[in-house]
């Protein structure tokens, strides 16, 4: 057997042990869900942005939300921003890249809102682009990163930095706490 194979599964787990084991960490999470439970309630509507991978994960995260999760409910109000390629490939070509989600956002969101930036570097230009916009609409910003935080760390309301600077464990780690906070969030609204 291949032993990158053992490595792999021995640095996933490691990482999310290293999560389990900080307790702010843990009340972070917890903070998340409820930021989303709060817009929510008040008529909010939950976006999520990433690039690449992170784009896969905001677009998975968003249907959790607005689709079902673990049981049949009504659904919540989530979206991911880049979801139109038409109007990513308009904006991105007519006002640059790093305007798709500010832009979208300026259209979409309103004050109450959240926006989960998701980003394994914390450095995505277009993600702190759409912060510099939440700031200015009261939207409250939830960053999903790796270990540094990197320039989200200094502009987002609640940073969730996991442990690693390994793209493929960091993004790992972002689908289970983006599944964590799902759930807490579904058994919230929806008691069972």
């Amino acid at each position: 057997m291949n032993p990158r194979i053992a490595q792999s599964i021995e640095q996933s787990i490691a990482a999310k042990q290293q999560i389990l084991a900080n307790t702010d960490m843990m009340a972070r999470i917890e903070a998340a869900s409820d930021m989303i439970l709060q817009s929510l309630r008040s008529g909010g509507k939950i976006h999520f942005c990433g690039n690449g991978g992170s784009a896969a994960d905001a677009q998975h995260l968003a249907a959790e939300l607005s689709g079902r999760f673990y049981f049949d409910r009504p659904p919540l109000n989530a979206e991911a921003l880049h979801c139109n390629t038409s109007y990513l490939t308009a904006v991105g070509n007519d006002y640059g890249y790093e305007h798709i989600f500010a832009r979208l956002l300026r259209g979409t969101g309103h004050r109450g809102d959240v926006l989960v930036g998701i980003s394994t570097s914390g450095n995505s230009a277009n993600i702190i682009e759409a912060y510099r916009v939440c700031r200015e609409m009261d939207i409250y910003t939830i960053s999903l990163t790796g270990a540094t935080g990197g320039k989200m760390r200094e502009i987002s309301d609640l940073l969730l930095n996991v442990p690693s600077t390994d793209t493929p464990r960091i993004q790992e780690s972002h689908i289970m706490i983006g599944h964590i906070i799902c759930e807490l969030v579904e058994s919230t609204l929806f008691k069972k």
